[in-house]
This record gives structure tokens, C-alpha cells and sequence, in this order.
């Protein structure tokens, strides 16, 4: 079993593009580990990095306890799993799978060993002798994790290989992958912008932006204690509602209402209140603090409706998730901001406080 290691990884291409700027992070025997963040953050870089595609500008990745920064792609004994499947399309589903145990010379016995028991795992014994152009697209992905998977390597990584299903075949596959990849009690790195994804398969999940670390957590972490204003309003939908207020003593001041602070050294000018849509509710006889708003926009969802409101005596809106009940443009309705689902961020750094 192999630990993988980043230390203080860094990739320049000039002064002005400098796509991973010095991430640290291990990730252990068994642990799926996904790399979550919007297009441009450096967490493909990231990967090709780890995989030997790109050469670090500084910092070193380590397997093991060996350093592998000069090791060329092929002698990493790392197996990539790519978002656009790079299957050959003259070879049958089996001739893929067994590619690199083939050119490795391994015996042809334990070559279709390898083979039929990865096909068994993903379902795809009935299809080994159709060629790529004859499968559908969730078909030739889990081709591609199979010849992944028969490799046997020290580490796992796979750029965005769901992005190209659809949703229904995407929520498939990523079930069974779940399973897959926990039996094979491997470290796993894991591409995606999809916070789906990264929530559901994730043992723990880095959020990545501008090529930095912004939080490294298990997903309900991430989710109910984002470190800042980034992670805050990237994961999660619908989208957390961040509101810059005003100061005034000891509350931040949101239209008509005094929303209290949490206990300060320095109270701030200004503020960030985030709190999740799900998380506001309607006011109850008993609530103590509520405010009132002014319905101008209803998003129905099914089970639920996404709201968006005015809040009195202000510019501001909240979008807030409510029951499925009839509501119109103009209706008044109070709510409650329970205390203990508030978030409070810095404005300038964006920090957590």
C-alpha cells in the first residue's frame, strides 16, 4: 500500500500564469479524495501533475516514501481514468481492458483472468467482444475503468470521467464506482466541477480556487463549516445567500432588522451573512426575530418551491426553499434566521469568523 503525498507542489508557465501556486495535501490507502472547483483553478494541472503529464515548477510528489518528480509517466504505477474515455476504437471491450497488462508481457492467462473479473465488476462480461463504436457512452466509461482498475496500481486518478453521461447514466455509475473504488483500498484522486460528485463519492473533498487550497474536509464539513466566502458560495444548491451588510453595535443590519452578531473581538464596518437557502424557514408564533419580505420571483422544484424575496425596508434579496404551497408575486411573507445555521464571513479577506 502506497500513501500519495503533495508538498508544497507549484506550476508556473510565466509570472502571469501560475495555475497551481503551492498546494500540500496526502491522501491515504483507501481514501477518495476529489479535487472540486470551477474551470481554471488548477485542479486538472494538479492531477497531470501527480500523473507525470506536466513537470512541477517546484515542490515534490511523493508515493510511498519515494519521491517520483523525475519518474516518467509510464514507471509511476499510477492508472488515469480520462474524461473522453481514450479507448482504441479497432480493439474489442476486452483488448482495451488488457492493453497495458499486454504490453507489460504478462502471461496471456492471467491477462484474461484480469480482464473477466474487472468485466464482472462492472457489468460487462456480455459486451468484452463489441468494439467502442458499438457501446453506449455509459458502457465505454466503465470500459475505461475497467482497464484502470485491472492494472493494479499504487494510485488511482480520474479527470471528470462522468461529464460526458447523462444524468441518469451519470448517478449509475457513480453509485457502482463508489463501491469499486472502496474495495480496492487504494488512495483515489478524483477531477470534477461537479459538487454532486464530489459530495457523494468523496472521503474527503479539496476545494480548489485560483490554485489554491481554499478548505480540505469530508464533504459535511465542507458543507456545514465552509472556511470562507469562496467555499461558501460554491458548494451547495441552490446557492448560499451572501448578503454584505452594515455594522451598527453589535448587529448586522439587513433592511428593517437587526440581525445579532456573533461574539467579536473588533466589530466590522461591514459583514458577510451567508445562510443556505434550505436553512431560512417560515416564521413560527414563537420566534422571537423575524423579518418580513416581499415575494417577486417563484421557482418551482417539484416538492419544493425556490423563493426569492425582498427583504423589507432593503434592496436585498433572499432565495429561500419553502414548501410547495400556491405563493405570488407581491405576497408578504415573515421569516425566521434560526442563529445557529448563520455563517459569518470577512468582507475583505472572505475569511470565516
Amino acid at each position: 500500500m502506497a500513501k500519495l503525498e503533495l508538498q508544497n507542489l507549484q506550476k508556473k508557465y510565466n509570472s502571469k500564469v501560475i495555475p497551481v501556486k503551492d498546494i500540500s495535501l496526502e491522501v491515504e490507502d483507501g481514501e477518495f479524495l476529489t479535487l472540486l472547483g470551477p474551470s481554471g483553478c488548477g485542479k486538472s494541472t494538479l492531477l497531470r501533475l501527480i500523473a507525470g503529464l506536466e513537470q512541477p515548477t517546484g515542490g515534490r510528489v511523493i508515493i510511498g516514501s519515494k519521491n517520483i518528480n523525475r519518474v516518467v509517466p509510464g514507471d509511476r504505477n499510477i492508472a488515469m481514468v480520462f474524461q473522453s474515455y481514450a479507448l482504441y476504437p479497432h480493439m474489442s471491450a476486452a483488448e482495451n481492458i488488457g492493453t497495458a497488462l499486454k504490453l507489460r508481457k504478462m502471461p496471456k492467462e492471467e491477462i484474461d483472468r484480469r480482464v473477466s473479473e474487472a468485466a464482472s465488476k462492472l457489468e460487462l462480461t456480455h459486451l468484452l467482444e463489441r468494439k467502442p463504436g458499438q457501446l453506449s457512452g455509459g458502457q465505454r466509461q466503465r470500459v475505461a475503468l475497467a482497464r484502470a482498475l485491472v492494472r493494479d496500481p499504487e494510485v488511482f486518478l480520474l479527470d471528470e470521467p462522468l461529464s460526458n453521461l447523462d444524468a441518469l447514466l451519470r448517478e449509475q455509475v457513480r453509485a457502482r464506482m463508489k463501491q469499486l473504488f472502496k474495495e480496492q483500498n487504494k488512495p483515489v484522486v478524483y477531477v470534477t466541477h461537479d459538487q454532486t460528485e464530489a459530495m457523494t463519492l468523496s472521503t474527503r473533498v479539496a476545494v480548489l480556487y485560483d490554485g489554491l487550497l481554499q478548505q480540505l474536509d469530508p464533504p459535511n464539513r465542507i458543507y456545514t463549516h465552509p472556511a470562507n466566502r469562496f467555499v461558501a458560495g460554491f458548494v451547495g444548491s441552490p446557492q448560499m445567500n451572501l448578503l454584505t451588510l452594515k455594522c451598527q453595535e453589535k448587529a448586522a443590519v439587513l433592511g428593517k432588522y437587526k440581525i445579532p452578531l456573533p461574539d467579536l473581538a473588533i466589530v466590522p464596518p461591514q459583514i458577510v451573512l451567508g445562510i443556505r437557502p434550505e436553512d431560512v424557514r417560515l416564521a413560527r408564533p414563537e420566534d422571537s426575530s423575524t423579518i418580513e419580505g416581499k415575494v417577486y420571483l417563484v421557482e418551482e422544484m417539484g416538492k419544493e418551491n425556490l423563493v426569492s424575496i425582498q427583504i423589507k425596508g432593503s434592496e436585498l434579496t433572499l432565495r429561500v426553499l419553502l414548501p410547495n404551497n400556491r405563493y405570488s408575486e407581491e405576497d408578504i411573507i415573515t421569516l425566521a434566521l434560526p442563529q445557529t445555521q448563520i455563517h459569518w464571513f470577512d468582507v475583505e479577506t472572505g475569511d470565516r469568523l
